[in-house]
This record gives structure tokens, sequence and C-alpha cells, in this order.
């Protein structure tokens, strides 16, 4: 303790001793001199007030016109911390140095600036009354998050409340927001928001739309601004649609089941038959599943239908908090029918006044086929640019190029063979 006082008294002294050297001679002239201003040392130019980021440097400067024999001091302000005296450095601080140029611009130069160096820095002049000017050092912080009192990743069930915190620090003050980091909107309290001001977010029974990253992100205006991301993750049992629960193909047909589901965990899907059998992917079957988020789309093809891939088939989806099952039924049905024409070809008379067209027309109700009169022929029954009528045959024939008239079931056989009879005696008449 007294070390420390006699050391103080003997910095006050030196000080004293070293402004005391530098004043001119009491003398009748020294004193008209001294009392005439404009021989007075007088500041060119106000300290300038800087903001500096921490860890950078800083520079302040005193110019001073007419300085003469007077000397120069620098002095922290809120300590009464003598730093430096004309061309010597008082203080004990390895980041504080002295510049000068021509007897007039003095710096106080400070390295690497801390928070603790925040303040009022005064160049004085030793005259008598003692002249200064004053300056202020601002020494901002960009925004550092801190990790013990903000929110790490999250995993809740689904309809619980959840609270996020976020805590920074830095000079000034911090803003901290909250964000999705998709940039998608919050639902927070009935609203959909796209940003929440303050360090708590909170949500009120919390859904799997809620399932994200966010950011807490926190900014002062001292760059860079910083943000920590988080992951919500929401659980919650499988759940599945099916778009459509009852599907149709026909014999030798490739078809293809749909089945969405949603889960998380992550949930294990696959397909089986009506029989409980897994179905793995082959020459048969192709199985499919497209995961997007929490959501899977499912896909089962099958190649090449026949009579034994009728029946239903069951997409399941299993995790850790249940599972659940859809059935899709597969029916036949009849495969498209093939249109085909055939020649019929009448008898000529000689009589070409008789001769008329006749060519078919669909009974709608019944499928089979009637004789219509046509006058468009005049009397030819073998325009070479249109060819004998067509017959159009009724749904279920199949066309045998062999045997044109072979595919026809016999029932149709002999409608046809009625309907001739009708046209010969028509012709007759």
């Amino acid at each position: 303790m007294k070390r420390a006082i006699m050391t103080t008294f003997a910095v006050i002294f030196a000080t004293a001793v070293i402004f005391a050297e530098g004043k001119p001679s009491q003398s009748t002239d020294t004193k008209v001199e001294y009392n005439n201003e404009l021989n007075f040392p007088r500041f060119a130019e106000p300290i300038p007030n800087i903001t500096v980021s921490v860890g950078r440097d800083a520079l302040l400067a005193c110019v001073v016109d007419n300085l003469k024999g007077y000397k120069v001091a620098w002095v922290r302000v809120d300590t009464q911390t003598i730093l430096s005296i004309h061309h010597n450095v008082i203080t004990q601080n390895p980041r504080i140095t002295l510049s000068y140029n021509d007897h007039r611009s003095w710096y106080l130069q400070i390295k690497e600036v801390e928070e603790s160096d925040r303040g009022w820095y005064m160049c004085q002049i030793n005259t008598d009354p003692m002249r200064s000017r004053k300056g202020y050092l601002q020494v901002v912080v960009p925004p550092t998050i801190l990790e013990q009192y903000t929110s790490n990743d999250m995993v809740v069930r689904e309809g619980s409340n959840v609270t996020l915190n976020c805590k920074a620090r830095g000079y000034p003050e911090p803003y901290i927001m909250w964000r999705r980091e998709d940039g998608g909107e919050m639902s927070i309290g009935g609203e959909n928001v796209a940003v929440v001001d303050g360090e708590v977010l909170s949500i009120v029974k919390v859904s799997r739309l809620h399932m994200a990253a966010y950011l807490c992100v926190a900014s002062n205006g001292v760059p860079p601004s910083v943000s920590k991301k988080l992951e919500l993750r929401v659980q919650f049992p499988p759940m599945l649609s099916i778009p459509n629960q009852l599907e149709g193909a026909y014999t030798g047909q490739d078809v293809t089941l749909e089945c969405h589901t949603e889960a998380y965990p992550a949930s294990i899907n696959y397909w089986t038959t009506d029989r409980g059998d897994m179905i793995i992917s082959g020459d048969k079957f192709e199985t499919l599943s497209i995961s997007n988020g929490y959501s899977k789309y499912m896909k089962l093809k099958i190649r090449n239908v026949g009579p034994k891939d009728f029946g239903s088939y069951r997409c399941v989806a299993k995790n850790s908090l249940g599972e659940t099952d859809g059935l899709i039924k597969l029916d036949e049905i009849p495969a498209p029918t093939t249109p085909m024409t055939t020649e019929v070809y009448h008898l000529n008379r000689s009589r070409t006044k008789h001769r008329k067209k006749y060519d078919f027309v669909t009974i709608g109700d019944y499928g089979v086929e009637e004789w219509r009169d046509n006058n468009d022929y005049n009397g030819d029954l073998s325009l070479p640019s249109r060819g004998p009528p067509p017959i159009r045959h009724p749904p279920g024939a199949y066309l045998n190029r062999c045997h044109p008239l072979s595919f026809a079931p016999a029932s149709s056989l002999m409608i046809l063979a009625i309907i001739l009879r009708a046209v010969r005696s028509t012709l007759q008449r």
C-alpha cells in the first residue's frame, strides 16, 4: 500500500516538474508575450469522437498551433490516468503508443482495442490556465450467441408445448429474432408469421407442420450478425392416405398402385398381398418409396397383370410410435376391342335401276347391325373410290385375318344370314 502511494506521488511530482520546465521565464517581456492571446497555443481542430470495433486499432489526434515551448499531454478522463507527456509515454499499458508530426500533430494510438478502453480521452496543454480538448472512444462489440443459455436441437411429441430460448451479448445490446431456415412462415398464436422478435419462441400444441430448422439471429449494427441453427423434430405415429382404393386393369396390362404416408421417426414401409405375404421387387413386382421430409410416397408396379394378380394389396407403415395400413383392391376389367371392317359383296342384277347401296348402322341398344338405305351411290353399288359398304362388328369381336367371319359367335352369324336374305328379297322386288 505504501509503495503504491509513493509511486503515485512520484508520478505527480515528475509531471509537475516536467510541466514546470516547459513554462517560459517570468521576465517582463515574457509576461507581456504570455498575456497576448495571439501568442498562446491553440487547438487547430476539435478531437473527433471515434468508433472502433473491439480488436482493431484506434487513433486519437490532437492538432495544436503555435505550441512554442509548451508541452502536450494525453490523459484518460474517467480514471484520471496520465498516458503521455510530450514525447514520453507514461502509462505502463503496452498497447498505447505516441507519435507526433512537426511539433503540431500529436497522435495517441491504442492497439487491439478492448472494451475497457471505451471512454473520454483528453489532450492538454500546460498553459496557465490549462487548455484542453477531449474526444470519446466508442468500442463496439459484434454479437455473439451465449451457448449455455441457448436451446439446442429438440425432439418433442406432437401436441405438446415448446419453448426455444436464445441469448446473445455484444455492444450495443443485440436484437434477437427467430425465423425458419427455409424461409417458410410459422404458425404462432393462430397467425402465420415469417419472423418472431425476442429471445423466446413459444409454440403451443406443436404439430408436424412446425417441424423444421429454426435460426436464432442476433444483430446490433456491428458486423457480422450471427445466428444459431437448431432442429425441431415432432414425433407422431404413421398416418396414410390412398388416392384410389379401387383400381382396374385388364389381362396383360401394367398397373401401378399408390399409397401416401406420414410419420416421424421415419417409418418402415412395405407392401403385402391379401394373404399377408410381403412383396419383394423382382420381374413381376417393382416397389418404390420416395421420401420428402416426414412424407413418403409408396408405389407398387405390377407388370403383365394375369388372373392370379387380381385381388387386394395392402400398404403398411410402421415406426416406434405405432403402425397403420391401407387396402387397395385390383379388379379385372374387359380389354378394349379392336375396330375392324369386312367386306360384303352384293349380287349384281341385270337391271341397274334397282341397284342401291346399303350400309350398316349400329343399333345402340342391341349392339347388332342393320341395313340403311343410302342414295349417295346413285344406283352404283361398287364405287372404286369408296369400295363396298363396311360392316362394323359388335363389341367383343376380334379380328382374324385368315378367316374373316370366324371371329363372330353363332348368334351373330344367324343375324347376318337373316339380314342378307332380307336384302336379296328387297332387290328382287
